[in-house]
Formats: structure tokens, C-alpha cells, sequence
């Protein structure tokens, strides 16, 4: 399957792995591993939607009996935990490698979500015990992100990578679903203080199938040959073209000429990231950022106040509020799964500015329509579903770039911190259109949020558009050379490694 490698340079190895898993066809393999990883956006997507879904009940004397401001502050705990969980398990997966990570941030969101349900009373032991679950809940979150989107790149072949990692983070809207629905049932056939508690295990118990699946999933041989790990990683790129091969799909062989030279890679703490990304990639690093930061910001600001616009503006019912949402998860979820082969097909930069720059002027349209109250309470959520059709297709590419177009040795770090820095500016969203909304008195407010979205995505997109890097149908190391790698007949990139 593979020509005999020539000798590496002393210090070096000389590796084919990354050319031997971009040449795979698609196989069960390649399925099984995207369903048991892809499960962490669906565990996002309902966790969020469950925690929104029950925090009006907690307030409620016969369950928690929180204040507003107590229920209200769940929400912000999880999402800090999210940030701090993406940092810390996003340098450990870059040290430690990606299938240890598969397992214990799965396993820390297991925990953190199911002793939610524990949570058995209003006093201030008890509030603090919910909040440093939801912490801990989002921390396991935070990290799949780092860990998942790293390992999903570095396995899958370059053709499929694009697509593939859309889909994936486009199914977070899936969870969504789940969630709606099941809350929906709990909330609704149980009693208020037993609903909320089994709408919390909805994801527990998800995540414990698939903690079982992923302990069967191998390292990233791309991970182990970068650190020094030859041997592991010869025998785990020969398990899965084992694996292909057991389809009846013999597979051809890999020229040497598409070896590269890799030096073993030194840790790299995040100050060292932070000059390896501004020093070396500032273009890219605001590309990353753009694209985060925008898609973010109209995300969480729409998302966490569909209800309060169907509710003032349109007069929906808190209990009829889910069915609008399960039609505006739909839309979501339709636009990376249907359109995410484009970027594959007609490539990155265009599909990314295209997507952003499209739903934010779908929005300012949505938003003149609504200003001049010729919306109801289904044209709106139709049009909210048509622009988001497009914006989650963009909002997905956005963690397709982050995770592609940095070198390996930093990879889930990277990740981390983008993720990190739009979680932080994403929190800006629903404060400042919750108040634009207010008591539903004028329209002319929200309006002019709606406007601020819109210019917020167009020009996500134009900076896509001018910074945007080709990485269809690319190597992850010809999108971006690892610190100490080089090929054969050139200059060595990189070759002084940052220290922390």
C-alpha cells in the first residue's frame, strides 16, 4: 500500500500517514467514528435547550423556587464553563492526544449534567451545588469542541473534511430538537418538580451509549507521528486501512514523494500559541476570529430571544412557544446537512461569504417586513428558518476554519480559544437584544438590533472574502505546515519551536 520510505533526516521522521489518510474512500469506519464523535453538538444543542426550556419552571415554588436572577444566572454558568472547559481540555487534547479526550470530556459532561437532576433544594447550599453542576456540565462541552473537531480533521480525508465537519456541527440543531420535544412531554405529563429532572438526564443518557462507542475509536495518527510516537502510529493507520479494506475496496499505494519530515513536537502553552498565531498567521487569526465572533453574536442573540419576540410581539403562548422552535431548529439543521458539499465542491471562500453575507441580508429584509408589522407569528419563524438555512451552513464553516487552517501542534488549542473569544462576545447577544425588545412597546428598537445582525454577518462574510483560505480538497498539512514538519527537497518551516 505504500512505497518504502526513504530515510529521515536525524531527529526527524519521515511519515506517508497524512498522505495515506487522505487517499481513503468513505467507509463504515469513517461512519461510525463521525456518529460516536458528532454526538457532542447534539449534546450542546439540547443541553441549551433544555436548560432554556426549564429555567421558567424552576422559579416555581412547587420545583427549586428560584429567583429570576438566580434561574436567569444558570445559563451564564454554563456557558462559562464551556469557555474555561475548552481552554483547559483544548491544551490537554494537544498534549496528551485525542482519544483520552474522547472519554473524559464525555465523562465530566456526564457527570456535571446528571447531578443537575440531584439538585433538591432552594437554599444557598443547594443553588450553589446546580450552579457548579452546570459549570462542570459545560466544561465536558467546552472541551468536546477542542478535542472532537481535532481529531474529526485529522481522520478524515481531505475531500470529505469540509462537508463532514459541517455536518457535524450543524447537528447541534438536532439536539435542539431532541431537547424541545422532550421537554415538551416532561414538562407537560410529569409534575413540575419530577418533569425538569428527567429533561435534564435526556442527555446523560445519550452520552453513556456513546461513551461505550468511542472507547473502540483509535488515536489520531496524525497526533501520534507528530509526537514522537512512530510505532503507534504505523500500527493505527494499518487498523484502518484494515478497516477499509474489510469493505472489498483494495486501496492504492502512496508515492514517497508525498512523505513529509516531521520533527517531534514540543509542548506549546497557550503565550507560545498566542505569538505562533499573531506573529505567524495574523491573517488567518482574524479570519478565525471574524468569523466566530459574527456568527456568535446573531446566534445567541436571536436564539435566546425567539421567545420574547413571539411572545410581545405576536401574542404565542410560553406553551405553544417549542413548536416555533422546533420549525426554526429544522431550518437549522437543513442547511449544513443539504448545502455543507458545496464547500467541498465550490470551495471555502466563496460558500463562507457567501453564506454569511446572504443571511445577513436575508435578515435585513426580515427585519424592514417585521418594522413595518406586515410578520406574523409563522411568517416570522418561516423567515427566520430561510436565513438561518444559510447562516448555520456559515455558522458551521466558521469551526471548519478555525480547526483546519493552523498547524497541527496547536490545533485543539486553537480551536479553544476562538470558541472561547465567541462564546465571550456571543454573551453580548442576549442582553442587548433582550432589552432591545423590552415590554414588546416599540418595534423600532428591535429593528434597528435586527440591522446590527445583518451588518454583523455581512461583514463576517466580506472578511471571508478577502482573508479566506482554499483548503478544499487540501492536505492538512499543505492548508497549514506543522511547526517542524517539511517535505521532502525544501526549506524546513517552522523548525524553532515555541516554549511555554
Amino acid at each position: 500500500m505504500t512505497s518504502a520510505p526513504e530515510a529521515a533526516a536525524p531527529g526527524g521522521i519521515r511519515s506517508l500517514i497524512p498522505a495515506r489518510i487522505d487517499r481513503l474512500p468513505w467507509s463504515p469506519f469513517h461512519t461510525r467514528m463521525v456518529i460516536a464523535l458528532g454526538v457532542a453538538w447534539i449534546l450542546d444543542g439540547l443541553e441549551i435547550t433544555v436548560a432554556s426550556a426549564v429555567v421558567d419552571k424552576l422559579t416555581q415554588p412547587d420545583t427549586l423556587g428560584l429567583s429570576s436572577t438566580e434561574a436567569g444566572l444558570i445559563a451564564t454558568v454554563y456557558l462559562a464553563g464551556e469557555v474555561v472547559g475548552a481552554l483547559y481540555f483544548g491544551r490537554l487534547s494537544d498534549k496528551l492526544g485525542r482519544r483520552k479526550l474522547f472519554v473524559i470530556t464525555l465523562a465530566v459532561y456526564l457527570l456535571g449534567s446528571g447531578l443537575t437532576a440531584f439538585t433538591l433544594g432552594n437554599g444557598a447550599g443547594w443553588v450553589a451545588f446546580l450552579y457548579v453542576t452546570r459549570f462542570i456540565s459545560g466544561m465536558g462541552i467546552g472541551g468536546e469542541y477542542a478535542a472532537i473537531n481535532s481529531a474529526i480533521d485529522e481522520l478524515i480525508p481531505a475531500r470529505f473534511r469540509g462537508r463532514v465537519d459541517i455536518a457535524v456541527n450543524g447537528t447541534y440543531w438536532a439536539g435542539a430538537i431532541i431537547g424541545t420535544l422532550g421537554t415538551y412531554i416532561f414538562l407537560n405529563q410529569f409534575s413540575p418538580g419530577l418533569g425538569w429532572r428527567i429533561a435534564f438526564l435526556l442527555g446523560p443518557v445519550l452520552g453513556l451509549v456513546i461513551i461505550f462507542v468511542r472507547r473502540h475509536l483509535p488515536e489520531s495518527p496524525r497526533w501520534q507521528v507528530m509526537h514522537g510516537h512512530e510505532a503507534e502510529a504505523e500500527q493505527t493507520i494499518d487498523y484502518i486501512e484494515q478497516e477499509v479494506e474489510h469493505g472489498g475496496r483494495p486501496l492504492p499505494r502512496v508515492d514517497e514523494s508525498r512523505a513529509i519530515e516531521i520533527k517531534p513536537a514540543e509542548n506549546i502553552g497557550y503565550f507560545a500559541l498566542a505569538r505562533v498565531l499573531f506573529r505567524d498567521y495574523p491573517s488567518r487569526s482574524v479570519l478565525g476570529a471574524s468569523l466566530m465572533i459574527t456568527q456568535s453574536f446573531l446566534y445567541n442573540a436571536i436564539f435566546f430571544t425567539y421567545t420574547l419576540v413571539l411572545g410581545n410581539f405576536y401574542g404565542v403562548s410560553s406553551n405553544s412557544a417549542p413548536l416555533f422552535l422546533i420549525a426554526f431548529a429544522v431550518g437549522n439543521l437543513a442547511g449544513p446537512l443539504t448545502i455543507g458539499h458545496l464547500f467541498d465542491t465550490i470551495g471555502r471562500k466563496k460558500m463562507i461569504a457567501g453564506t454569511y453575507i446572504l443571511s445577513g441580508l436575508l435578515l435585513a429584509v426580515s427585519a424592514f417586513l417585521f418594522q413595518a408589522d406586515l410578520l406574523t407569528a409563522t411568517t416570522q419563524t418561516i423567515a427566520w428558518c430561510v436565513i438561518f438555512f444559510f447562516a448555520s451552513a456559515g455558522a458551521s464553516s466558521a469551526y471548519l476554519t478555525v480547526s483546519e487552517i493552523f498547524p497541527q501542534e496547536v490545533r485543539a488549542k486553537a480551536i479553544a480559544v476562538f470558541f472561547a473569544i465567541a462564546q465571550c462576545f456571543g454573551a453580548l447577544g442576549p442582553v442587548i437584544y433582550g432589552a432591545l425588545i423590552g415590554e414588546g412597546e416599540s418595534r423600532s428598537p428591535l429593528f434597528w438590533g435586527y440591522l446590527l445582525g445583518s451588518g454583523v454577518m455581512i461583514a463576517g462574510g466580506l472578511v471571508a472574502a478577502f482573508l479566506g483560505v482554499d483548503a478544499e480538497g487540501k492536505s492538512l498539512e499543505d492548508v497549514a505546515t506543522p511547526l517542524a514538519a517539511r517535505r521532502p527537497g525544501t526549506r524546513a518551516e517552522g523548525a524553532a519551536q515555541p516554549r511555554l
